[in-house]
């Protein structure tokens, strides 16, 4: 399997993340001196206060996504090596972060870090989420959120992206795939209509797809040529 990672944004929104996180503490600190030595400054310390939350809640969501090490791209590389060669990871190359082309197709890959059991409501047409670390869901972004929704939204991104830069070519359908990366995520998902799949179970989900339903080599080579083939810099 081939890598394509945008280092350079990833290096970029690195120092973005500690940057914010810095600066949060330094806000947090203008308001506690005011809080202390002047009370009657109640905007500024409130202020500073609230304007500091919001920096450390930014600062928390560059640091999970680009700071922490493995980061999601990192989880999905190490998840999918092995791969055949005719397969290409795209890590913030295309309009959305994590793109897998290769003989199953054109997957979009939306990695989703929360822990606890995972359960695909039917009736609802969404997931939930019981259990995981509720100091993490309040202060760590940890939350499931919509994923489903988040499916949507990727894909179809993914698809103007292709568009735009094959106009002549007739672009497959393009899968999503969520892809849970904690390992104390118990899934129960057998009925979601999106394959909702663990970290350890990927490659061999891609392997088989690959078989059963393979697309046409040479549209996915020509795809794989319009696209950037070394790291981005």
């Amino acid at each position: 399997m081939k890598i394509v990672s945008n280092t350079k944004l990833i290096k970029r929104n690195k120092k973005i993340g500690q940057f914010l996180t810095i600066g949060a503490l330094l806000v947090l600190a203008i308001g506690l001196y005011f809080s202390f030595t002047q009370p009657e400054q109640i905007t500024i310390t409130f202020g500073a206060l609230l304007f500091g939350f919001l920096m450390t809640q930014i600062g928390i969501y560059f640091g999970n996504r680009w700071g922490r090490s493995p980061r999601p791209d990192e989880l999905l590389t190490s998840g999918l090596k092995g791969l055949e060669d005719k397969y290409t990871l795209y890590h913030y190359v295309t309009d959305i972060p994590h793109a897998l082309i290769g003989p199953a197709g054109i997957i979009a890959l939306i990695p989703v870090s929360v822990g606890g059991t995972i359960i695909y409501d039917e009736s609802k047409n969404r997931f939930r989420q019981k259990g995981g670390n509720l100091y993490l869901k309040i202060f760590g972004q940890e939350g499931l959120g919509r994923p489903e929704v988040d499916a949507q939204y990727t894909t179809s991104d993914l698809a103007k992206f292709l568009k735009k830069k094959f106009p002549e070519l007739e672009i497959p359908e393009i899968q999503p795939i969520l892809v849970f990366t904690n390992p104390k995520a118990k899934l129960e998902t057998s009925d979601s209509p999106i394959p909702a799949l663990s970290l350890e179970k990927l490659k061999d989900f891609i392997r088989k797809k690959g078989k059963e339903k393979p697309v046409v080599l040479s549209l996915i080579q020509q795809i794989q040529k319009g696209l950037p083939e070394e790291d981005l810099d």
